[in-house]
This record gives C-alpha cells, structure tokens and sequence, in this order.
C-alpha cells in the first residue's frame, strides 16, 4: 500500500502544481477593445461627401508565460478601412506576436506587429490625437503604402531586438534602439521575392518627455523593386502638452511606376485646457507623392478633444486642404470637417 500511495501521492502534487500554474496563466490573460465611431463631410468640387463610419473595431487578448514571456492577439472586425471599396467588410488578424522580456536592454519580439518605423506608427490610434495618422506614415510606413501593398496598419510579420539603456542618475534610460527584419509585404502575407526589409530605429532622450530619432529602412516589394526610406522624428510630452514632428523621404517606385521619390512632413501640437480632460490642437501635414511641390497635399488642421473619463472621448477637427494633384487649379483648396466618438472597453 505504502508503495502505491507515495508514487499516487506525488502524481496529485504534480497534478495540482500544473493546476495551480494553468489557473494563474489563465487569470493573467487580459481582454480589451476600443470602436471609433466617425462623422466626415467634405465640400470638394465635384467629391462632396458626407456620411457616418466605423473607422476601426479592434478586440485584442493579450498576456504573459511565465514572467518574462508577454504575447498579444488583435482582431479587426470592421475590414480594412485603407481598402478604396469602403464597403468592404471582413475579419483580419493585425496583431500576433510574443516578446522575450527578460532584460530591459534586450528584447526579442516575432510574429505580426508595428513595423518599428517612426514615432507615430506604433502610437494608439486613439492617442495619437488627431482624425488619422499623418499623411507622410500612412503612405510611407505600411498603412495604405505607395508600393501598393494592401492596407496593413503599418504591420508586417519578422522578428525584432529592441532596448533602452545608459541610465543617468535618476535612473532614466537615455537610448533606445530597435531593429528588424520583415517579409516586406504586409500583414497576412508570405514573402513574394524573398527578400527581406530591414527596419531600424534609434533614439536620444536628453530631457524626461523628449525623444530625438533617426530611422532607417531598406528592402523591396514584389513587382515593385527596392524601396529605401529614412525619417527623422522629435517629439516632446510632458505635463499633458505634446510637441511632435517628423520627416520621411523614401526612394523607390510607387504601385504605378511613375515616381521614383516620395517625401512628407507633419508638425503638430496638443495643448491642455483643462488637464488631462480638454485639448486644443493643430497640425500641419504635408505628402508629396513625387517629392516635388506639384504633387503636394497639405491639411492644415486645427480641433479640440474632451476625455470624460479612461473609456470614452470624443473629438472634432476642422481642415482646409491643398491638394495640387487635381488638375484643376480652381479646385485645389476644400474644406473637411470631421468628429469622432472613441469608446475603449
């Protein structure tokens, strides 16, 4: 009996102790989601337009293994909003990836996520704090991308290292850097020429609430050819006000094969009225699709947010927008007014 019951014994041990470790795996995952409910109206010549939209539905499961292990899974149920057939509706993964956390100075992430490629485009949608992300990431950093690749989120799947490092007195990283390697082809897709892209980034922060960066990517684009692109970025946030800039240049063919160059820059500015609650802002946001200034389209926008509490915001902007790529002279300068309802959960 003695014999059966000690190995019986440590079996239930074993058991309890994979119980007790599934319990805490299980308790540590978290579920979260947010919905941005849009108005936009346009008084373009010839385009007015007015109408009601979901700009973005996400569900996201996220958690860790152990310690040092966190993974995270995003669901976007609304389709692709980068898509021209606006109409378009569909379920696409935008985000699967797992990161090796172990030590702050180095860090190793795989699977599908933000391509590390200027200070905007790994931003929150919602907290990047205007109607959209600027016209220079969009085009110049996998969102609805010159190359013609279909509309990815400024995601793509590979494997990256990043960390922060060089303490000063009080304790606060200085650098950071972050480098990887991608399909190239956006999200959901296998590597149509394989060969890879290379994405890089690395930033100062002298001062708490300042980064001062560079970024490099080189790779190319089935059917495409090489596209190679630089930006340099600044940004300052501190005591809920944010400063923050950025210019792209890219080399490289668009879908069409008829600009070789594309560059872009965007200047903004979010002031507190009533801290932590109600902002005022404005941008500049200027693309040039052939880097040359009769291919130029600028927003000068200006707006206001109110935060009612973590889960529900709500947010209005007015634009005039120069676009010289209409042919018409008499054409290129409309009115865009746009309000956004963002609720997290």
């Amino acid at each position: 009996m003695k014999r059966l019951f000690i190995p019986l014994l440590l079996v239930l041990v074993s058991l309890s102790m994979s119980a007790q470790q599934a319990k805490k795996w299980y308790e540590n995952i978290h579920f979260s989601g947010y919905g941005m409910v849009q108005y936009q109206a346009s008084d373009q010549e010839d385009a007015k337009s007015n109408s009601f939209n979901l700009r973005l539905v996400r569900l996201a499961l996220e958690g860790r293994v152990l310690s040092d292990f966190y993974w995270k899974a995003q669901m976007q149920i609304n389709g692709n909003t980068y898509d021209p057939d606006k109409s378009k509706t569909d379920i696409r993964l935008v985000d699967l990836f797992g990161e090796w956390q172990k030590y702050e100075f180095f860090k190793v992430k795989a699977g599908q996520f933000k391509r590390p490629f200027t200070f905007e485009n790994p931003m929150h949608p919602i907290t990047q704090g205007f109607m959209s992300y600027s016209q220079n990431v969009t085009k110049l950093a996998g969102f609805s991308d010159r190359t013609g690749e279909q509309g990815s989120n400024g995601r793509d799947i590979g494997v990256q290292v990043q960390g922060d490092f060089l303490k000063n007195s009080s304790g606060r990283n200085l650098l950071h850097y972050q480098v990887g390697v991608f399909n190239g082809e956006g999200i959901n897709q296998k590597d149509r020429d394989n060969r890879k892209d290379f994405i890089g980034g690395l930033w100062v922060m002298p001062v708490k609430g300042m980064r001062l960066g560079v970024f490099g990517w080189t790779g190319s684009r089935a059917n495409v050819g090489e596209k190679n692109r630089y930006a340099l970025s600044a940004e300052y946030a501190s005591n809920d006000w944010t400063f923050r800039s950025e210019y792209i240049h890219s080399q490289g063919w668009n879908a069409s094969q008829t600009s070789d160059k594309a560059d872009g820059i965007y200047v903004l500015t979010i002031a507190p009225v009533i801290k932590n609650r109600f902002h005022v802002k404005a941008r500049y946001d200027l693309y040039r699709d052939r880097a040359e200034w009769g291919s130029a389209k600028t927003f000068y926008e200006i707006g206001a947010d109110y935060i009612f509490n973590k889960n529900l915001q709500i947010n209005v902007e007015y634009a005039r927008v120069n676009d010289r790529n209409i042919a018409n002279p008499d054409k290129h300068n409309y009115n865009l007014f746009d309000a956004q309802l963002d609720i997290r959960f």
